[in-house]
């Protein structure tokens, strides 16, 4: 199968002035393509480089997983090419590798530019978080020149050549899209004594209500999935607000909801999906609000009990990070890469046992996952608790059939991030996983630790600015 990708490069300018017909960069599996590229290898690398006595292929050729990009010229003859692959055998923990750029002396200029723009863009497009090459010294200049950075020098085959790093800055963007503002925009709801939860709970997934042992939550859906898929907004509704208060060791007492509808054949769905969960999950809906005649919108409170609630700032350097997540289930349909659904098949009684894990692991900080995805939510939990955070990716409990960059930026049905100056000894029902995959560390930010020891900047400062809990 070939599939041809958008590219821009010198050789674009090229075009526009008419001068020539523009190559095109595709994806291939064409034997004759990957053939021809690899023959390019080999006069390059081989005859004209020294670099490899006989033949350059090795066992990243033979691994299924890696992808090969080629550059055709208006003829179909293949002018250049490079291929990506994970840099580590077994799982793919999202850590991928550019190698064998080659490009033909008949080229145009700017193709080896824009095989690299090509190769980064689909190593993000696989799920990369990380993304780097060997390359030999003289190619420096080229790769910094396109945003790449230097990380060290070493030798292959005996030639010089340096590390770089492509800079993928997914997590940062989502961290800056859904949480960023919340500093500014509540400095003025946290005024007084109990404003934004009080001393000790700045931020959290639920707020205690003051001379009382019990906590509210509070989640809107996106009018846009409510109008949508109005069954699973009612489910999701429910979800999301009984996990805020499962994160902090509570168990759920009542709902309330707020619903806007055009009319009441839409609110019939909407309630549908909000009275299958709330039956689920064993918690009754109170009382609330319904209003026709509006486009569709949907809100839900939760209130649970706890006598000692668990913050999401309670954490100090040098506690370890746990993930708890249920890896069951899979991608909700229409929303691949975005949501997990582990909850629609589970029954009532797996469901309600959610509310004893962080009771038992008895941490000194949780937070439930939410739309700033698995890292930004290591990174508000570390910014209420006056910290930064390191996980370990490869230790991260994540399912086999989501890449690491959509697991670690996505809803993922239940998973809760919790710190701990000592493990409890708990161990939660079986159809969950839990693993330590990190630590709170001094500093502010989030860092991924990856199997050979580098740290890479996943976010790069405090989550939302409202500071230490």
């Amino acid at each position: 199968m070939t599939v041809t990708r958008p590219w821009t490069s010198d050789v674009d300018e090229v075009v526009l002035l008419g001068h020539r017909p523009a190559p095109v960069i595709v994806e291939t599996d064409d034997v004759g393509e990957v053939t021809a590229y690899r023959g390019l290898r080999e006069q390059v690398f081989v005859h004209d480089q020294g670099l490899f006595d006989r033949c350059d292929l090795d066992d990243v050729d033979a691994d299924p997983r890696t992808r090969v990009l080629v550059v055709r010229d208006p003829h179909g003859a293949v002018l250049g090419g490079v291929r990506i692959h994970p840099a580590t055998r077994g799982r793919d923990i999202g850590w991928w590798r550019g190698s064998r750029l080659v490009v033909s002396p008949g080229a145009a200029r700017g193709t080896g530019s824009a095989l690299v723009r090509a190769a980064c863009a689909l190593a993000e497009t696989l799920g990369a978080l990380r993304f780097d090459a060997t390359v030999q010294e003289q190619n420096e200049v080229l790769f910094t020149r396109l945003g790449w950075q230097r990380r060290g020098n070493t030798t292959v085959q005996g030639r010089p050549h340096v590390v770089m790093d492509w800079p993928i800055a997914r997590v940062q963007r989502l961290a800056q899209a859904t949480k960023a503002p919340l500093g500014n925009l509540l400095a003025e709801l946290t005024q007084g004594p109990f404003g934004g939860g009080g001393q000790g709970f700045v931020g959290d997934d639920a707020a205690p209500v003051p001379g009382s042992a019990l906590l509210a939550a509070c989640d809107a859906i996106l009018p846009s999935m409510v109008e949508r898929d109005p069954e699973w907004a009612g489910w999701c509704a429910v979800l999301v607000n009984v996990n805020d208060l499962f994160a902090m060791g509570a168990t759920p007492v009542g709902l309330l909801d707020a619903v806007g509808a055009r009319d009441a054949a839409f609110a019939r769905r909407i309630l549908r999906g909000l009275t299958d969960a709330a039956n689920a999950w064993g918690v009754p809906v109170l009382g609330g609000h319904t209003q026709l005649g509006v486009p569709g919108s949907l809100s839900v409170t939760a209130l649970g009990r706890s006598e000692r609630p668990v913050p999401g700032g309670g954490g100090s350097p040098g506690h370890r990070l746990r993930v708890t997540a249920d890896l069951g289930g899979g991608w909700r349909p229409g929303y691949g890469g975005a949501q997990w659904d582990s909850s629609s098949t589970r029954t009532s009684e797996q469901l309600r046992s959610l509310a004893a894990v962080v009771p038992g692991l008895a941490p000194t900080a949780a937070k439930d996952v939410s739309m700033s995805g698995l890292v930004g939510t290591t990174g508000m939990l570390a910014e209420a608790s006056g910290c930064g955070a390191i996980l370990d990716v490869a230790s991260i409990p994540a399912p086999g059939v989501a890449t690491t960059g959509d697991w670690l930026t996505c809803f993922p049905g239940f998973a809760v991030i919790t710190a701990e100056e000592s493990p409890s000894g708990y161990v939660p029902e079986g159809f969950l996983t839990t693993n330590l995959c990190g630590e709170l560390v001094h500093g502010a930010g989030v860092g991924l630790r990856w199997p050979d020891g580098v740290v890479t900047e996943a976010v790069s400062a405090a989550v939302t600015g409202m500071g230490p809990a």
